[in-house]
């Protein structure tokens, strides 16, 4: 079976490999999706459970009901707390993984966001705020264009 994608959490305590379809990427803006990532929304990437397996380490689990009223249960790491993936009795063949614990950040591909009446005002990043290439201080970063899109895509 080839491996398809590859990823870990922060600390690289938790490891996985995958290897089947990878499916669309969503993002969420529910309330319970924005405190499990400590961001404005998560992004999840669709796998089948078939072809997951956890290479290193062992994911602690949290179940809770989610604001879908569904049970959604969050994987994560054990050491450093990193999410990583998120299952739900509701569809069992799959699970989704955090798209920042990839290896290959190219192989996200969002299709659509959910619960978007409850997104934040800030979680749009505005273009006009100064960017850097890399940390505060560093050399100033160009702007992308939709030309920068549309070349990164392609």
């Amino acid at each position: 079976m080839t491996i398809i994608a590859k990823g870990h959490c922060l600390c690289g305590h938790v490891s996985y490999e995958y290897s089947g379809r990878i499916g669309p990427a969503n993002y969420c803006h529910c309330e319970d999706c924005r405190r499990c990532t400590g961001s404005a929304f998560n992004i999840g990437v669709r796998f089948d459970v078939a072809g997951f397996r956890i290479v290193s380490g062992s994911p602690k689990a949290f179940t809770k009901r989610g604001d879908s009223g569904f049970e959604l249960t969050r994987y994560f790491c054990p050491e450093c707390g990193s999410p990583i993936y998120t299952s739900s009795p509701r569809h069992p063949e799959y699970i989704y993984v955090k798209a920042g614990t990839l290896d290959n950040p190219n192989l996200v591909k969002p299709t659509h966001q959910n619960w978007v009446a409850f997104a934040v005002p800030w979680s749009k990043i505005e273009e006009t705020l100064p960017a850097f290439t890399k940390g505060t201080g560093s050399v100033p970063a160009q702007q992308p264009t939709a030309v920068d899109d549309e070349k990164r895509q392609g």
